[in-house]
Protein backbone atom coordinates (compact mmCIF):
# COMPACT_ATOMS: atom_id res chain seq x y z
CA UNK A 1 0.00 0.00 0.00
CA UNK A 2 2.83 2.41 0.85
CA UNK A 3 4.45 1.67 -2.50
CA UNK A 4 1.21 2.40 -4.35
CA UNK A 5 0.77 5.69 -2.49
CA UNK A 6 4.36 6.60 -3.34
CA UNK A 7 3.77 5.84 -7.03
CA UNK A 8 0.51 7.82 -7.06
CA UNK A 9 2.31 10.82 -5.60
CA UNK A 10 4.84 10.69 -8.44
CA UNK A 11 2.40 10.06 -11.28
CA UNK A 12 -0.63 12.13 -10.38
CA UNK A 13 -2.92 13.51 -13.07
CA UNK A 14 -2.27 16.96 -14.41
CA UNK A 15 -5.90 17.97 -13.91
CA UNK A 16 -5.93 19.72 -17.28
CA UNK A 17 -3.51 22.43 -16.19
CA UNK A 18 -0.85 23.76 -18.49
CA UNK A 19 2.45 21.94 -17.93
CA UNK A 20 5.22 23.77 -16.19
CA UNK A 21 8.27 24.78 -18.19
CA UNK A 22 10.55 21.80 -18.66
CA UNK A 23 13.52 21.66 -16.26
CA UNK A 24 17.02 21.24 -17.66
CA UNK A 25 17.33 17.75 -16.16
CA UNK A 26 14.20 16.46 -17.92
CA UNK A 27 14.65 12.86 -19.08
CA UNK A 28 12.98 11.90 -22.35
CA UNK A 29 11.74 8.42 -23.27
CA UNK A 30 10.12 6.84 -26.31
CA UNK A 31 7.37 4.47 -25.21
CA UNK A 32 6.02 2.48 -28.15
CA UNK A 33 2.92 0.31 -28.00
CA UNK A 34 2.77 -2.24 -30.79
CA UNK A 35 -0.39 -3.01 -32.73
CA UNK A 36 -2.18 -2.76 -36.06
CA UNK A 37 -4.20 0.24 -37.18
CA UNK A 38 -7.75 0.10 -38.50
CA UNK A 39 -11.17 -0.85 -37.10
CA UNK A 40 -10.70 -4.56 -37.83
CA UNK A 41 -7.92 -4.74 -35.23
CA UNK A 42 -9.39 -2.65 -32.41
CA UNK A 43 -9.56 -4.66 -29.20
CA UNK A 44 -7.67 -7.68 -30.55
CA UNK A 45 -5.02 -9.47 -28.52
CA UNK A 46 -2.30 -8.42 -30.96
CA UNK A 47 -3.16 -4.80 -30.11
CA UNK A 48 -2.45 -5.16 -26.40
CA UNK A 49 0.47 -2.76 -26.86
CA UNK A 50 -1.87 -0.10 -28.24
CA UNK A 51 -4.27 -0.69 -25.32
CA UNK A 52 -1.53 -0.26 -22.72
CA UNK A 53 -0.33 2.91 -24.48
CA UNK A 54 -3.88 4.28 -24.39
CA UNK A 55 -4.13 3.54 -20.66
CA UNK A 56 -0.79 5.22 -20.01
CA UNK A 57 -1.79 8.38 -21.87
CA UNK A 58 -5.27 8.48 -20.32
CA UNK A 59 -3.79 8.18 -16.82
CA UNK A 60 -1.89 11.41 -17.42
CA UNK A 61 -4.71 13.21 -19.24
CA UNK A 62 -2.64 13.23 -22.41
CA UNK A 63 -3.89 13.79 -25.95
CA UNK A 64 -3.04 11.92 -29.11
CA UNK A 65 -1.90 13.77 -32.23
CA UNK A 66 -1.05 12.52 -35.70
CA UNK A 67 2.68 12.42 -36.35
CA UNK A 68 5.19 10.87 -38.74
CA UNK A 69 4.62 7.11 -38.79
CA UNK A 70 1.78 7.08 -36.28
CA UNK A 71 -0.02 8.79 -33.42
CA UNK A 72 1.88 10.29 -30.51
CA UNK A 73 1.06 11.76 -27.13
CA UNK A 74 3.65 13.63 -25.09
CA UNK A 75 3.02 13.29 -21.38
CA UNK A 76 4.98 14.32 -18.33
CA UNK A 77 5.63 12.20 -15.26
CA UNK A 78 7.64 14.23 -12.74
CA UNK A 79 11.02 14.91 -14.38
CA UNK A 80 10.33 12.58 -17.31
CA UNK A 81 8.84 13.38 -20.69
CA UNK A 82 7.25 10.33 -22.25
CA UNK A 83 6.74 10.31 -25.99
CA UNK A 84 4.09 7.61 -26.33
CA UNK A 85 3.88 6.28 -29.87
CA UNK A 86 1.37 4.03 -31.64
CA UNK A 87 2.94 3.28 -35.03
CA UNK A 88 0.80 3.39 -38.17
CA UNK A 89 3.20 1.11 -40.03
CA UNK A 90 1.35 -2.07 -39.02
CA UNK A 91 2.97 -4.57 -36.68
CA UNK A 92 5.53 -6.05 -39.08
CA UNK A 93 7.19 -2.68 -39.77
CA UNK A 94 7.10 -1.26 -36.23
CA UNK A 95 10.85 -0.75 -36.25
CA UNK A 96 10.64 1.82 -39.04
CA UNK A 97 8.66 4.22 -36.84
CA UNK A 98 10.82 3.55 -33.80
CA UNK A 99 14.09 4.14 -35.64
CA UNK A 100 12.78 7.39 -37.09
CA UNK A 101 11.77 8.85 -33.72
CA UNK A 102 14.84 7.56 -31.90
CA UNK A 103 17.04 9.31 -34.48
CA UNK A 104 14.94 12.47 -34.63
CA UNK A 105 14.95 12.93 -30.85
CA UNK A 106 18.55 11.66 -30.48
CA UNK A 107 17.52 9.23 -27.77
CA UNK A 108 19.86 6.61 -26.31
CA UNK A 109 18.76 2.98 -26.63
CA UNK A 110 18.18 2.70 -22.88
CA UNK A 111 15.43 5.33 -23.17
CA UNK A 112 13.30 3.12 -25.41
CA UNK A 113 10.56 0.86 -24.06
CA UNK A 114 8.37 -1.27 -26.34
CA UNK A 115 5.03 -2.65 -25.12
CA UNK A 116 4.08 -5.88 -26.86
CA UNK A 117 1.60 -8.76 -26.61
CA UNK A 118 3.03 -12.17 -25.67
CA UNK A 119 1.39 -15.59 -26.07
CA UNK A 120 4.05 -17.17 -23.85
CA UNK A 121 2.60 -15.41 -20.80
CA UNK A 122 -0.79 -16.04 -19.17
CA UNK A 123 -3.43 -13.42 -19.73
CA UNK A 124 -2.70 -10.13 -18.01
CA UNK A 125 0.81 -11.03 -16.83
CA UNK A 126 3.37 -8.23 -17.12
CA UNK A 127 7.06 -8.92 -17.68
CA UNK A 128 9.69 -6.27 -18.25
CA UNK A 129 13.06 -7.20 -19.78
CA UNK A 130 16.02 -5.16 -21.00
CA UNK A 131 16.73 -7.40 -23.98
CA UNK A 132 16.12 -10.83 -25.45
CA UNK A 133 15.09 -12.68 -28.60
CA UNK A 134 12.00 -11.85 -30.64
CA UNK A 135 10.45 -15.30 -29.93
CA UNK A 136 8.85 -15.29 -33.37
CA UNK A 137 7.09 -11.96 -32.89
CA UNK A 138 7.29 -10.11 -36.21
CA UNK A 139 7.06 -6.68 -34.61
CA UNK A 140 10.04 -7.33 -32.34
CA UNK A 141 11.95 -8.90 -35.23
CA UNK A 142 11.57 -5.77 -37.34
CA UNK A 143 12.60 -3.53 -34.44
CA UNK A 144 15.80 -5.54 -33.98
CA UNK A 145 16.47 -5.40 -37.72
CA UNK A 146 15.96 -1.62 -37.83
CA UNK A 147 17.95 -0.86 -34.67
CA UNK A 148 20.65 -3.46 -35.34
CA UNK A 149 20.30 -4.92 -31.85
CA UNK A 150 17.95 -6.84 -29.57
CA UNK A 151 19.24 -4.99 -26.52
CA UNK A 152 16.29 -2.71 -26.00
CA UNK A 153 13.72 -2.85 -23.20
CA UNK A 154 10.32 -4.36 -23.76
CA UNK A 155 7.25 -4.75 -21.56
CA UNK A 156 5.47 -7.96 -22.48
CA UNK A 157 1.74 -8.18 -21.81
CA UNK A 158 0.42 -11.73 -21.60
CA UNK A 159 -2.47 -12.72 -23.84
CA UNK A 160 -2.37 -16.47 -23.14
CA UNK A 161 -2.13 -19.31 -25.66
CA UNK A 162 -5.47 -21.10 -25.60
CA UNK A 163 -5.50 -22.04 -29.27
CA UNK A 164 -5.15 -25.30 -31.23
CA UNK A 165 -2.06 -26.20 -33.20
CA UNK A 166 -1.79 -23.89 -36.19
CA UNK A 167 -4.31 -21.44 -34.76
CA UNK A 168 -1.93 -18.77 -33.49
CA UNK A 169 -2.71 -16.12 -36.10
CA UNK A 170 -6.48 -16.35 -35.63
CA UNK A 171 -5.96 -16.29 -31.86
CA UNK A 172 -3.84 -13.15 -31.66
CA UNK A 173 -6.08 -11.38 -34.16
CA UNK A 174 -9.12 -12.38 -32.13
CA UNK A 175 -10.67 -10.61 -29.14
CA UNK A 176 -10.30 -11.24 -25.43
CA UNK A 177 -12.96 -13.40 -23.85
CA UNK A 178 -15.82 -11.83 -21.90
CA UNK A 179 -14.19 -12.99 -18.66
CA UNK A 180 -10.85 -11.46 -19.63
CA UNK A 181 -12.53 -8.21 -20.62
CA UNK A 182 -13.69 -7.78 -17.02
CA UNK A 183 -10.16 -7.74 -15.61
CA UNK A 184 -8.44 -6.17 -18.63
CA UNK A 185 -8.65 -2.55 -17.34
CA UNK A 186 -6.93 -3.52 -14.08
CA UNK A 187 -4.17 -5.41 -15.89
CA UNK A 188 -3.60 -2.55 -18.33
CA UNK A 189 -3.30 -0.12 -15.41
CA UNK A 190 -0.57 -2.30 -13.91
CA UNK A 191 1.24 -2.25 -17.26
CA UNK A 192 0.97 1.55 -17.42
CA UNK A 193 2.27 1.88 -13.85
CA UNK A 194 5.20 -0.39 -14.74
CA UNK A 195 6.10 1.95 -17.61
CA UNK A 196 6.09 4.94 -15.26
CA UNK A 197 8.27 3.07 -12.78
CA UNK A 198 10.70 2.16 -15.58
CA UNK A 199 11.09 5.82 -16.53
CA UNK A 200 11.22 7.23 -13.01
CA UNK A 201 13.36 4.64 -11.25
CA UNK A 202 14.92 2.42 -13.89
CA UNK A 203 14.35 -1.09 -15.25
CA UNK A 204 15.67 -2.96 -12.20
CA UNK A 205 13.18 -1.21 -9.91
CA UNK A 206 10.31 -1.78 -12.34
CA UNK A 207 11.14 -5.46 -12.77
CA UNK A 208 11.37 -6.03 -9.02
CA UNK A 209 8.03 -4.38 -8.32
CA UNK A 210 5.94 -5.44 -11.32
CA UNK A 211 7.20 -8.66 -12.90
CA UNK A 212 5.38 -10.86 -10.40
CA UNK A 213 2.09 -8.97 -10.25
Amino acid sequence: MKFLKWLDSLTGRTGGKEPESLPSDMKKFLITGLGNIGPDYVGTRHNAGFMAADELVDSCDGKWESCRYGDMARIRVKNCELMVLKPSTFMNLSGVAIRYWMNKEKLPLENLLVIVDDIALPFGAVRLRTGGADAGHNGLKNIADQLGTQNYSRLRFGVGNDFPRGGQIDYVLGHFTDEQQKSLPERLKIAADAVKAFCLSGPAFAMTNYNNK
